[in-house]
């Protein structure tokens, strides 16, 4: 193996990474349980796991241990660079870009507008700087595909004031709608400049209008927490209810807070049952399957708003955790968009093909999220871009 790229890509209580070398997946792989017992899992089944051991708990202190595991697996072989997601990358960024204190320092500031992620991506950046100081690491930032929004698309109606402070759309999810874009003209073909809406369903949810393989509008706004309902968050809120929790019901931020980011969405319409569209879909309690009803209902209500930005529609692409493995929710997606000429091949769509449309109206694929991999790509274009 010559200098391999490893990216990182981590969750609020996981981390997923992969190792590349001269481009090509070596290694694929998850730490989950990180603030409990943290366990490591390897898509690749003859790998070993032999030899990982974490002292302590957290994000840090698992990446640590990763990239300890790692040198042995590598051989002598030290890593060329490690490609971090950064779920924030505030007003100025629009690409990805080599990590020294000063973006540092800007990206703590902006902590406050994704809690679940941007800490901990930092916290591992850090890590890996103070025990690997000649390591490059390099910030792929979520936010950056949809810096080509239009500004009537990223503004709230506030006063101008708060807009020129910040306070807009910077939508998130980018790094995988960048993935999809560039599939696009091998699955379309002549429709991939055209009107496609991308679908990324997993445990954070949202939608992403595209004209020209570039983003126009997307559902997320100014934090992870706006847009389509989520596994335990609960999206689009009149802010008069948080008005009246503050105001009538004397809830604090921090019990807002909680609420927000971990107790609505899946998990509080279903009344605790789960944050899991598998577990929900497997009930037969009522709470079970008015959470999956309403989870459709929001999507395609969501879905509407974006396709009229983008003056019709061309494809449906479908993406992500639940996305990509849940037949019953993209069948129900796509019949209460009927509509729109869209139809369904529900044998395609049980065996989940990657084309899953009869051929007629709209076309509807499937594309399977490969954030890494669009890491991968924004880690050779900076370090290029730096050694010029």
């Amino acid at each position: 193996m010559s200098s391999p790229i490893l990216t990182l890509n981590a969750g609020s209580s996981s981390l997923k990474f992969a190792l590349y070398d001269q481009g090509r997946q070596q290694l694929r792989g998850l730490v989950e349980r990180i603030h409990e017992a943290p366990s490591l899992s390897l898509h690749e089944e003859a790998a070993e796991t032999e030899g990982f051991t974490v002292e302590g708990t957290g994000h840090a202190a698992v990446a640590h241990a990763l990239l300890d595991w790692l040198e042995s697996y590598v051989g002598q072989a030290s890593l060329a660079a490690v490609g971090h997601r950064v779920v924030h990358g505030g007003r100025t960024h629009d690409r990805a870009q080599r990590v020294d204190d000063a973006l540092l320092s800007e990206l703590d500031e902006l902590v406050p507008l994704a809690p679940l992620h941007q800490p901990q991506a930092l916290a591992i950046i850090r890590q890996i700087h103070e025990h690997w100081p000649s390591l490059p690491q390099v910030a792929c930032f979520d936010t950056a595909f949809h810096r080509t929004q239009p500004w009537l698309n990223r503004c709230y109606a506030l006063p101008r004031q708060l807009t020129d402070e910040g306070i807009q759309r910077y939508g998130f999810h980018g790094l995988s709608y960048a993935h999809v874009a560039r599939q696009l003209p091998d699955l379309l073909g002549d429709r991939a400049r055209g009107r496609v809406l991308v679908a990324h369903l997993g445990h954070g949810c949202s939608l992403c209008a595209i004209r020209d393989g570039q983003s126009l509008a997307t559902s997320m706004g100014f934090t992870a927490l706006d847009g389509l309902m989520m596994g335990r968050r609960a999206g689009s809120l009149d802010p008069g209810v948080l008005l009246y929790l503050l105001q009538s019901k004397g809830w604090s931020g921090e019990q807002l807070e909680r609420m927000l980011y971990h107790d609505s969405g899946l998990y509080g319409v279903s009344g605790g049952i789960s944050d899991d569209m598998r577990d929900l879909l497997e009930s037969q309690q009522s709470p079970a399957q008015e959470a999956v009803a309403l989870f459709v209902r929001r999507a395609v209500r969501e879905a509407g708003a974006l396709i009229a930005l983008l003056g019709g529609l061309d494809a449906l692409i479908f993406t992500a955790g639940i996305g990509e493995k849940a037949p019953a929710v993209r069948r129900a997606i796509c019949a209460e968009l009927d509509w729109l000429g869209i139809e369904l091949d529900d044998t395609a769509n049980a065996h989940h093909a990657q084309r899953l449309d009869t051929g007629r109206g709209p076309r509807i694929c499937v594309v399977k999220a490969d954030e890494e991999a669009e890491i991968l790509g924004s880690v050779n274009e900076c370090l290029d871009i730096a050694d010029d």
